[in-house]
């Protein structure tokens, strides 16, 4: 391709990324751009992505939720919250610890949720599908087959995540005096 074709890609790819309201794929760019090639438009962004790291810019092109989108970087996201005078996502400790369950384990059902926890999760669960956190993933082949929930691409937006397997290691989220402390232990085992 040559290098003022490759420039032109790069812009029309930048303007695409710039407009979209969410992620998009290669596969996603290469269905609107189908005059380029997978692989042209995959180096076109990734030429974008190391130009605007290059750059030191208020704003990143990140891998997230299986594509790629314009990211504030992180120091600068109190300013842009000032502006549309909007709080990030804001879930009760019951309603994070869930969600952790369900990212960690999914598929999971509405039973298993409970045992884990020890407490209904019927609320929380709805108030995590409203928000597009969780998403029902299927039936368990058990008798009275039981609904499985699983995480959402929303979930890997929000959480700044490439795929599901980005998700920290457990070991990673041990406090540092190696001790794991029980969701129930500080309540008096009442649960959320």
């Amino acid at each position: 391709m040559t290098s003022t074709r490759s420039q032109r890609l790069e812009l029309i790819v930048e303007a695409i990324l710039f407009f979209s309201d969410r992620p998009l794929s290669i596969k996603e760019l290469e269905e609107i751009l189908q005059e380029h090639t997978y692989g042209e438009i995959k180096e076109a962004v990734l030429s974008l992505k190391k130009g605007y790291e290059a750059m030191n810019r208020s704003f990143l092109l990140v891998e997230v939720a299986g594509g790629f989108q314009f990211r504030t970087r992180e120091e600068f996201s109190v300013f842009i919250q000032r502006l549309y005078r909007s709080s990030p996502y804001r879930l009760s400790e019951a309603a994070l610890e869930t969600l952790a369950i369900i990212a960690y384990r999914q598929p999971i059902s509405k039973g298993e949720i409970e045992e884990l926890r020890g407490v209904d999760v019927s609320h929380i669960l709805k108030v995590l599908l409203e928000k597009g956190l969780v998403r029902v993933a299927g039936r368990k082949e058990v008798p009275g087959r039981p609904l499985l929930y699983g995480t959402t691409k929303r979930f890997l937006e929000v959480f700044g995540l490439k795929d599901i397997n980005h998700l920290p290691q457990i070991e990673e989220l041990a406090p540092p005096s190696g001790e794991i402390h029980s969701p129930k232990g500080e309540d008096g085992g009442k649960g959320h």
